[in-house]
């Protein structure tokens, strides 16, 4: 990429990061094209589709997130991994407003610009869920696609004012419905 365009790239980004932080991942590509100071055509030009700017903007915390997963599922009782992995994914989607519906919609459309990213976080939560299921601590009749769909209802759910001070409340039990008793339901 040339140093002009890495450079309206960059400044894209921040401007888009900003505005999303403000007002949710509802505002619209004219908005930020507007905000930036550039035409729709040079937004669009990066970021063809609003899923393409979304997935950049949160590349990196998703990159993070799933490597979490690995070291914790490498490194923590499993149990705790998967606590710790719900709470960290709790304070994503608290970050990120509105992406969470974003990535329930990407997870099983191969053709969006999310889905590899979503694809990614999936697999890390099946991965942690099979520890935990293996070593007897969480449910059985549980599936990665189960502990996806919960991750995605509390994110949603959590990005609503009148629910969001009741974020490590829901967690706790959502917790306690996914391990098994005496498996330290306790999250962090």
């Amino acid at each position: 990429m040339r140093a002009d365009a890495q450079k309206n790239y960059s400044h894209l980004l921040a401007v888009a990061r900003g505005i999303v932080t403000d007002r949710g991942t509802e505002v619209s590509m004219r908005d930020i094209a507007r905000r930036a100071d550039v035409g729709l055509a040079t937004l669009l030009r990066h970021f063809p589709t609003r899923e393409a700017l979304f997935e950049a903007l949160m590349r990196t915390d998703l990159d993070a997130l799933t490597q979490m997963a690995g070291e914790l599922e490498a490194t923590a009782a499993p149990a705790e991994a998967l606590l710790s992995w719900f709470t960290e994914w709790l304070a994503f989607a608290q970050a990120h407003k509105g992406a969470v519906t974003l990535m329930a919609e990407a997870h099983t459309n191969p053709g969006s610009a999310l889905y590899a990213s979503c694809a990614a976080v999936h697999l890390a939560s099946a991965h942690l869920l099979a520890q935990a299921q293996a070593a007897g601590v969480a449910r059985h009749d549980m599936t990665g696609d189960d502990l996806f769909g919960l991750m995605s209802a509390l994110g949603w759910l959590v990005d609503l004012p009148s629910f969001a001070p009741r974020a490590e409340h829901l967690s706790q039990i959502i917790a306690s419905a996914i391990l098994t008793p005496g498996a330290g339901a306790e999250m962090r």
